[in-house]
Parts: structure tokens; C-alpha cells; sequence
């Protein structure tokens, strides 16, 4: 059997895990010790950013920009991650999203290679703490990028390294940003969310019970022939 689809390249808050949450409560804390408000509105611009890229919009929704130097913004960011990662350090493979074990599994068992493109500097601590650190065979580092997310290098990186070429990927994502990084990648999105707000993705579900990979190679199959 010839495997026309190569890989499938995972984002991993909101798509494997719901450490949305934990970002949330250590952003909050955050923001509480600098003095300036946080709210869940703000907290929704967060999806798919970069630690540093997230301070920075934190900050405009404060509108309070230019008060920190690059060296204060630096250590700030440092000391949101100190909290995020006690938080971290509690999830179990009982926190993997409903149905993903289950798809991973079915993916390797297929042949299809796996790859991991977040914008967590914590992802292999996430994925080991969840046991599903055996299901990769890359995890893109985004310190190794330029652009984070809506930029394509992170899902790029990750093709990369997985010696595949992208129009042979599938790729999953549950933000705006991220779906952006896969189209501009030149792969095809999956979007896991809201329709309206992921509605540049090629295949849309509104959860992770939804995925199934008979579905997303069927999907994957009319995009190339679109």
C-alpha cells in the first residue's frame, strides 16, 4: 500500500492537552504581581503565541506597552514560566484530550510519521508527563525558529525534520495563528474549534472525539485534487 499522506504535525495546547487553563491561571498571577488586569478576552489573543509575544499583548490590553525594558519583559516572562511549570508538573496521562491517544495510536500503527510543532518551550516535559512522548519522532524546539506562529517556521521546522515535504502533511491546530502557520506551510489544516473563528482551515471539528483518521486522509485526499 502506498502511503500518500507522510506525517501528521501536531500543535499541542487545546489539540492534545487543555493547558490552556494553567497558562491562563500562571498569566494571571502574573499580571496581579505588575499591577495591570488580565481577563479571559485578552487571555483568547494568547492561543498559539510565544511566551514573549504573549507579555507583549498582555501588556497593549493593559495598554502599558512601553513600560518595561527587554530585560525586564525577559524576566517577567521567566517568572510566568517558573509558575506554569509547577502547574505543569501535575498533569498525568489522564489529561490527554478525549480520542488523541487513540488517533496517535492508530497513526504509528499505520506507518504515518508524527510530529509536534508548539509554541511551548515546555512541550517534551508536556508530552512526557502525559506518556505519549514515544508516539513523536520530531518535536519542532521554537527557539530553533524565527517567526512564531501565524509564521509557517515552526510547522516547517518540523516537516524538516520529519524528511517529509509539506504538501504530503497533515496539520492540527486549534487557533487562529496556528491554522495560518499550516496554510502557509503549504500543509493541510485541520482546525479544532469554533468554525467561524477557524474558517481558513481546510477540515473543521468542533472537538478532539471528532477526529478520526480514515476522515482526515479522506479530507486530505479531495484537498489534493481541489
Amino acid at each position: 500500500m502506498i502511503l500518500l499522506v507522510k506525517a501528521f504535525i501536531f500543535d499541542l495546547d487545546g489539540v492534545i492537552t487543555d493547558t490552556a487553563e494553567l497558562h491562563y491561571k500562571a498569566w494571571k498571577k502574573l499580571a496581579k504581581e505588575i499591577g495591570v488586569s488580565f481577563d479571559r478576552t485578552c487571555n483568547e489573543k494568547l492561543k498559539g503565541i510565544n511566551r514573549l509575544d504573549s507579555l507583549e499583548i498582555i501588556l497593549k490590553c493593559a495598554g502599558i506597552q512601553g513600560v518595561f525594558s527587554k530585560e525586564e519583559k525577559i524576566a517577567l516572562a521567566t517568572k510566568k514560566n517558573v509558575y506554569y511549570k509547577k502547574l505543569i508538573s501535575k498533569l498525568t496521562p489522564k489529561d490527554v484530550l478525549p480520542n488523541m491517544h487513540t488517533l496517535l495510536e492508530e497513526i504509528r500503527t499505520e506507518g504515518y510519521k508524527i510530529g509536534l510543532a508548539s509554541a511551548s518551550e515546555n512541550a517534551p516535559t508536556i508530552i512526557k508527563a502525559l506518556g505519549i512522548e514515544h508516539f513523536f519522532q520530531a518535536i519542532a524546539d521554537p527557539k530553533e525558529v524565527i517567526h512564531g506562529k501565524p509564521a509557517p517556521d515552526i510547522f516547517l521546522l518540523a516537516a524538516k525534520q520529519l524528511k517529509v515535504i509539506t504538501k504530503d502533511c497533515i496539520g492540527i491546530e486549534d487557533a487562529i495563528s496556528g491554522v495560518a502557520a499550516i496554510k502557509q506551510a503549504n500543509m493541510f489544516a485541520v482546525g479544532i474549534g469554533d468554525e467561524h473563528q477557524l474558517s481558513k482551515a481546510d477540515y473543521i471539528v468542533h472537538t478532539t472525539k471528532e477526529l478520526t483518521l480514515s476522515d482526515l486522509i479522506m479530507k486530505w485526499e479531495k484537498w489534493q485534487l481541489s
